[in-house]
């Protein structure tokens, strides 16, 4: 209790160790927790346009926890990021949304969004313009860009305000402090390959509390981690060539990675999301997996997923453009 208080006291003088317990705290999920069935569509679902209520081959997502589960998604042939609140029925462009091209108020093709908190901005992967972009939540603020030269396919933040940036053309990771001119390689960048310090096709990153980084290994079928620091990485889901069985993944999109190191995984061409339990063989599937399709149950090629405080899982459908929300039903 003592510690708690000291805890509780110490956040009250220090947003920034709130947001660093936050961090640790986010996704606390038990091995045998279960979602519902079916999902409810949270976002989008309207066939495939530019209204404000459509999407139309969306690529990224972030549920933001600490501003009541609003969703930002990376509207990627919109070429614009959309923000939708919750139990609202249509987004608000809140970047890009002037076409495609590389003027200071459009985005060209973007793949990736995340929030930066600390700077009220949302950070950006304008992929078809090679590069990371800062766009400011307040209006008449122009974007900044923070990463030139670059094929920026996925972003995650670290709890000590460090960028990572997979680049899917040079097949690596590289860490970012922002304002720095030149990122750190802290996986990949030894040619495409499947040896455990290549990959073929770095596509998206997740970094946990230790400052490991999970990447989806997108043309390896398979997920990766790298320990701060290492020259290789470990394979902690599949790695078993391209299939539908337990043991194998089919071009994996968005991972996420809980407190007990079991990571979960939008299995793209299989239509299904897997967790994958610490030093697992073989996965399990949690949502999905009832073939190709656009019911409550099923999915037409899930890209990414997320959690909000609740551990509801969410997953984002490039072809189905809508977002569903699964429910968890046990702890």
């Amino acid at each position: 209790i003592s510690l708690i208080k000291n805890i509780i006291f110490s956040i009250k003088k220090n947003k920034s160790l709130f947001h660093y317990y936050i961090f640790l705290g986010t996704i606390n999920i038990t091995n045998d927790a279960i979602w519902t069935k079916n999902g409810t569509t949270v976002v989008g679902g309207n066939e495939s346009s530019n209204g404000s209520n459509q999407l139309e081959l969306p690529w990224g997502m972030y549920v933001d926890k600490d501003d009541d589960e609003t969703i930002y998604v990376a509207d990627t042939w919109n070429y614009r990021i959309v923000e939708w609140k919750k139990n609202v029925g249509n987004g608000r462009i809140v970047a890009g949304g002037n076409g495609y091209g590389n003027r200071s108020d459009q985005l060209n093709r973007p793949l990736s969004v995340i929030v930066d908190h600390k700077n009220n901005s949302l950070i950006i992967c304008d992929y078809g313009n090679q590069q990371v972009v800062r766009w400011s939540r307040q209006n008449g603020v122009k974007p900044e860009i923070i990463i030139s030269n670059i094929t920026c396919y996925d972003l995650a933040m670290d709890k000590n305000d460090y960028l990572y940036v997979s680049d899917s053309d040079k097949h690596e990771v590289r860490q970012w402090k922002i304002g720095e001119n030149n990122g750190t390689v802290i996986a990949g960048d030894n040619g495409i390959g499947n040896d455990l310090n290549q990959f073929n096709g770095s596509r998206n990153i997740y970094v946990d509390h230790n400052d490991s980084v999970y990447i989806s290994d997108h043309y390896n079928h398979r997920v990766m981690k790298w320990l701060k620091g290492a020259t290789e990485g470990i394979i902690v889901a599949g790695g078993q060539g391209q299939g539908n069985n337990l043991t194998q993944l089919s071009n994996p999109g968005g991972i996420v990675v809980d407190q007990l190191e079991n990571v979960y995984v939008a299995d793209y061409d299989n239509d299904r999301v897997m967790r994958w339990l610490k030093d697992a063989r073989e996965g399990t599937v949690i949502a999905g997996g009832n073939g190709k399709g656009q019911q409550a149950n099923q999915f037409n090629a899930p890209i990414d997923l997320s959690f909000d405080q609740q551990n509801n899982l969410y997953v984002l459908e490039g072809n189905n453009n809508r977002v569903q929300k699964f429910f968890i039903e046990s702890p």
